[in-house]
């Protein structure tokens, strides 16, 4: 790209004004992009320009950039004759809501948004800017992968990349926004951040595209279908959050933020309520069905306790049957893990047990304390699951929960039955208050499969084997499955009425928020893989 910035002959010189006007130039050049063809056909694919993007996600006119001038030193292949500003990538810090966040942005316009070596470094700048000043970072990804002519140094790149995502996972805020081609061992970056954001129809991520597929496999797949928005969000599980357009994308990147801290010195954002910290949640006592066969909709239950009923759902197309999210409670954030009735009766299976673990050592990592509702009847059976390695999947919820320091407290609602009890928060792995309503029922197995197990030669053995059998289930929930058995035992702190919910977690967490837990000291745990 040719700018309008053209050095003084040698020995000639300029007073301060004249080099402002050059320097004014060469910025407007910069930020006009590379050509208004390259700009039109970026309109053309239906996808917003790089600086468009960071109009909407930075406060209007805070966005700093650094390196914008910076150009590659590669030859060959041609380009020694091309040598955009900015080399593809557009690098900085503004402010979100008034807080510092730091992002960088490919430019598709350039190179198709490709990595090479200068492109690499200042990504590589951004990320320890963030690293050390403790801020949040954005990546808006719109790149064609590592750029071929540079060949192996590309490659190292990606390496700086990765090894800076790591080093900075759980000391700051890290979220990939996809918008655009993401392809090979470019997509391991969004993999190792925290949270993930797509586009649908504009984005995709795959490690091997459908040509490869189609000549390896001999299957005929599209872009869309192997690595769309849709597949990641329902299929994969590698995308949290999923919208249709970029302007409500990055709406809500700033929302998600707005909850986050800034890095885990701090504890999240605190907000003054408009939802009164007092008020009665009558309506739960409708909302969850006596019968505990019968299915109803967590979410109901959580709109009805949290803050204005918001809560910014994580991964909600995959693994339906757990529900995790942000939410306020009288202005404070809390990270919510809840049993979904409505997708398998609430059961964990491998995927639920991979989604709730992820989000309880997120959430662990940025003092976002944990309420946990609990309505599960138990692990999902089936030979799939079991060969599945259900066993190592959800030791792994098991894990983050037993490792967590944040405040935790369980809300039991109604079924909570065998290991799934205990993954859920319990008492016994760490939880520090545990709530009950009184339609809660805590046990090894539900009474109907109990009373067959202790009971089942005397049944076989009597008159009526009818009547004995539903003689042992009655006993069996009359001594060991009655609302307040684990009250009695000091496994529940309280059983509570469900209209008083809401006033209960939040007097229970603002007496939490200053505690204090220490892990034992060791280079790190060995979590089940």
């Amino acid at each position: 790209m040719v700018t309008s910035y053209e050095p003084s002959p040698a020995g000639l010189r300029q007073d301060l004004r004249q080099r402002v006007a050059e320097l004014t130039a060469a910025r407007n050049d910069l930020l006009a992009g590379p050509s208004p063809g390259a700009t039109e056909q970026q309109h053309a694919k239906g996808k917003l320009t790089v600086r468009e993007r960071l109009e909407l996600l930075f406060d209007a006119g805070s966005f700093r950039e650094v390196e914008g001038f910076r150009r590659h030193r590669a030859t060959g292949f041609g380009l020694e004759d091309r040598k955009p500003p900015s080399d593809g990538v557009v690098t900085g810090w503004g402010t979100v809501h008034g807080r510092t966040v730091f992002a960088y942005a490919h430019d598709f316009r350039i190179f198709g948004g490709s990595l090479g070596e200068a492109h690499a470094e200042k990504i590589h700048k951004v990320m320890d800017l963030a690293e050390s000043a403790g801020a949040p970072l954005v990546s808006l990804s719109d790149g064609a992968g590592a750029r071929i002519q540079e060949g192996t140094t590309a490659l190292a790149g990606y390496g700086g990349i990765f090894r800076r995502n790591v080093r900075a996972s759980g000391v700051i805020p890290q979220i990939s926004v996809m918008l655009g081609p993401c392809a090979g061992g470019a997509t391991y970056s969004p993999a190792l951040t925290d949270f993930v954001f797509m586009v649908r129809g504009i984005a995709q991520m795959y490690v091997t595209g459908p040509d490869v597929v189609r000549s390896v496999t001999g299957e005929e797949v599209s872009h869309e279908q192997l690595g769309g928005a849709d597949a990641h969000a329902g299929v994969s599980g590698v995308a949290g959050f999923v919208y249709d357009t970029e302007e409500d994308c990055l709406a809500e990147v700033r929302h998600l933020l707005s909850m986050l801290p800034a890095n885990n010195r701090e504890l999240p954002p605190a907000v003054t309520p408009a939802d009164h910290r007092d008020r009665d949640c009558p309506a739960l006592l409708d909302l969850v069905p006596g019968d505990p066969n019968r299915a109803y909709d967590m979410r109901a239950v959580l709109e009805e306790i949290v803050d204005d009923g918001d809560l910014f759902e994580t991964h909600a197309s995959w693994a339906p049957n757990i529900l995790c999210g942000l939410a306020r409670l009288d202005g404070h954030v809390v990270g919510i893990v809840a049993n979904q009735p409505a997708a398998f009766a609430g059961a964990l299976d491998i995927h639920a047990s991979e989604k709730a673990a992820r989000f309880v050592q997120t959430c662990d990592a940025f003092s976002i304390p944990l309420v946990t509702l609990v309505d599960v009847p138990g692990f999902l059976p089936g030979r799939e699951q079991e060969h599945g390695g259900i066993i190592r999947h959800g030791a792994k919820l098991l894990y983050a929960y037993c490792n967590a320091t944040v405040p935790r407290i369980q809300l039991i609602l109604r079924k909570a039955y065998g290991g799934a009890y205990i993954v859920m928060d319990s008492r016994s792995i760490g939880a520090d208050l545990s709530f009950a309503w009184p339609s809660n029922e805590i046990a090894v197995m539900g009474a109907e499969g109990a009373a067959n197990v202790v009971f089942r030669r005397e049944i076989a053995e009597a008159p009526d084997p009818e009547v004995a059998r539903e003689q042992r289930i009655k006993e069996y929930v009359q001594e060991l499955m009655h609302p307040y058995h684990a009250a009695e035992r000091g496994l529940v702190d309280d059983v509570v009425d469900p209209a008083a919910t809401r006033r209960i977690l939040i007097d229970a967490l603002e007496m939490l928020r200053a505690k204090q837990a220490h892990l034992p000291s060791r280079k790190h745990g060995n979590p089940p893989s």
